[in-house]
């Protein structure tokens, strides 16, 4: 069965071999830094102390926003003195790249951090926002996931830091020095509310509710794109638990404040990395993905920071782009770095609201691919670049997960409702259009519909303005982008000359089309990004006429190994496997493990036996080595191994 190798993944083994990976932020060394202002120094106290609690993992599932089957007391009380954000959004809907972006205030997809475990050098002057807080004289901690995804994140930890451990706390600050504290909470993060064994859950989780307080998997509401059964029904409960568990660790950390007599002095934010880590949420560019709570309480004495009265909503759109400088705001730093696209939200810098915030979606583990997203108000347009890779796409990590198996089953019996249907197709639309107002869940497309053109037509660019505008690197193949990272900066190198992002961004803009002779034009260009795009848009043609076949086989041999695995890809797809599978195993014994990757993941998505001896050597080579990407690529020949063995 084509699915057959997704029950390696429950055996105890792989749990040992999958998990510390997923978790490698969290156990990031504590590196202490050398304090640039005056040790003890104080600000004055017209200054507030600012405190980040963070929730790992969770979408709007809080009684504060409505749902009605959460247990989340704490946070309610907290929504109740504090603003209340009804369109609060994450750059991605994954933990790394978003760190990448919340420490940096720039959009992870400027910094050429936007791939999962990102690498990629930064220039030298970025070192994390809390750094310029700690120069005015903040005592700075974080408790304890760093993931900042780029090879800069030992000097971001030492420069923005004071103390980054399991010890980190407000309470290690010198008497009356304000600080910046934050909290990351693992508990209601994937890997305890789906991934781990039941067993495991029960012990370090639920085990700290009291029976009221366990959920009823009887009575847990399902969303439409949910199949209905008991083991769906014991995982949403399973994530409910982990709501409750994470909220009484939020009041365990305000009560700490009021013990401490700080209350009054102390901006509180509340929000989450990204949406659930339940399937279609994490990952995915929906609102389920990508929407956040986010609360944030302003003691009497700085309500006139605040942009509401305690408890009440506001519908302004916020970034995670942008917390950097509303942070850094409050404490009343105005002169921000330049490379800094943050704005601040809220405070006496506050920005004009903007019209449109933008996400993104690129490789996440050994899942290689690249999406972006508009979202105003009301709608929400998502432009997929690699449509012919669908929403739930094979992968080792949260394979692991029982659930997933009930979603894969549900695929294979072709019973799919139509809003299961569109998280479990095999491929994607090119563009996707929702009204978020109507439809919040966001399952009904509007991209052909004839009364939403002009919507339509302005997200669309709106897009195309900020990909351009922002540097977007992801037009970059990662191959390519490693390449160019030893070499200098991605940043610095994104804002030369050498990046020709309208000529880039207008060959990635081909996906989807059905004329023929840009694409053919595309592939001989002399740039590797313009000709692997060409190929990649090949992969939605209707039909490859023989002179683009021709054009393909050349592909074979192309400069690029990321041209070449992709030009491999499309000719399997048509059947012309004999030379393109030659043009694969070729790339094995390479060395750069990004080749490796994305050379072993298009081979186990083939899922063709002929590469079963290749693929064990590959996995032979790397099964002890250490280091992110050898760690995926264990994922990927693991994953294909494993169903040829079912």
């Amino acid at each position: 069965m084509l699915h057959a190798f997704r029950y390696y993944v429950v055996s105890a083994l792989a749990m040992m071999v999958l998990l510390p990976i997923m978790e490698a932020g969290a156990m990031t060394p504590n590196e202490q830094a050398v304090d640039s202002s005056p040790n003890g120094q104080a600000l004055p106290n017209s200054r507030p102390n600012i405190l980040w609690i963070t929730a790992e993992d969770m979408s709007l599932t809080l009684g504060c926003y409505g749902d009605t089957f959460a247990r989340s007391p704490h946070l309610d009380a907290l929504a109740r003195q504090s603003a209340r954000y009804s369109h609060a959004f994450a750059t991605t809907p994954v933990c790394s790249p978003a760190r990448a972006c919340l420490i940096n205030g720039c959009i992870a997809t400027t910094q050429g951090t936007h791939s999962m475990r990102s690498l990629m050098q930064l220039p030298d002057d970025m070192t994390g926002f809390p750094s310029l807080l700690r120069k005015a004289g903040y005592y700075t901690t974080n408790n304890v996931k760093t993931d900042y995804n780029s090879a800069a994140e030992s000097r971001i930890i030492q420069h923005a830091w004071n103390d980054s451990s399991e010890q980190a706390h407000w309470r290690n600050r010198s008497s009356n020095q304000p600080f910046f504290s934050v909290f990351n909470i693992m508990t209601s993060h994937q890997s305890r509310t789906m991934v781990w064994p039941y067993e495991q859950f029960q012990e370090e989780v639920q085990s700290r509710l009291t029976a009221d307080e366990v959920s009823d998997p009887n009575k847990v509401p399902l969303p439409p794109y949910y199949p209905d059964t008991p083991l769906v029904r014991k995982t949403v409960a399973r994530y409910y638990d982990c709501i409750t568990a994470m909220d009484k660790e939020v009041g365990e950390l305000l009560g700490q404040l009021d013990a401490d007599g700080l209350a009054d002095e102390t901006i509180v934010f509340f929000y989450s990395d990204h949406g659930s880590g339940m399937p279609r949420h994490k990952r995915a560019l929906f609102d389920s993905g990508m929407r956040v709570p986010l609360l944030i309480r302003f003691p009497e004495k700085f309500r006139h920071l605040a942009p509401t009265t305690p408890g009440e909503w506001t519908d302004r759109l916020v970034s995670f782009e942008d917390f950097a400088a509303t942070v850094l705001g409050l404490a009343g730093i105005e002169t921000l770095p330049p490379f800094m696209r943050s704005k601040a939200f809220l405070g006496h810098q506050s920005s004009k609201p903007p019209e449109y915030l933008f996400g993104h979606r690129d490789r996440v583990d050994e899942m290689i691919d690249m999406a972006r997203s508009v979202r105003s108000r009301d709608y929400l347009y998502i432009r997929n670049f690699m449509p012919h890779l669908g929403y739930n796409q094979q992968s080792a990590w949260i394979d692991q997960a029982e659930i997933r198996q009930d979603f894969y089953a549900l695929a294979d019996s072709g019973n799919a409702n139509a809003a299961q249907a569109q998280y479990l197709s095999p491929t994607r639309p090119v563009e996707e259009l929702y009204d978020c107002v109507n439809d919040p869940m966001n399952l009904h497309n509007l991209a052909d519909s004839s009364l939403h053109q002009h919507t339509l037509q302005a997200m669309r660019q709106a897009l195309h303005d900020h990909v351009i505008g922002s540097r977007d690197l992801g037009v970059v193949p990662e191959i390519e982008l490693q390449r160019l990272s030893e070499e200098m900066p991605l940043m610095r190198w994104s804002h030369s000359d050498r990046f020709e992002a309208q000529r880039l961004w207008a060959a990635a803009f081909l996906v989807g089309t059905q004329d023929v002779a840009p694409i053919e034009t595309a592939l001989a260009d002399a740039d590797a990004s313009v000709r692997y795009w060409a190929v990649i848009a090949c992969h939605s043609l209707d039909s490859i006429p023989r002179q683009l076949q021709t054009s393909l086989q050349r592909a074979l041999s192309d400069s690029s190994p990321s041209v070449r695995i992709e030009a491999a890809n499309v000719l399997v797809r048509m059947g012309q496997t004999e030379s393109a599978y030659r043009a694969l195993e070729k790339l094995l014994p390479e060395t750069n493990l990004t080749v490796l990757l994305h050379t072993a993941r298009t081979i186990e998505l083939l899922a063709d036996p002929v590469h079963r001896d290749a693929m064990q050597a590959l996995f032979d080579r790397f099964e002890d080595s250490p280091g992110d990407m050898a760690w995926f690529i264990r994922f990927t020949t693991t994953g294909y191994l494993s169903r040829l063995a079912n």
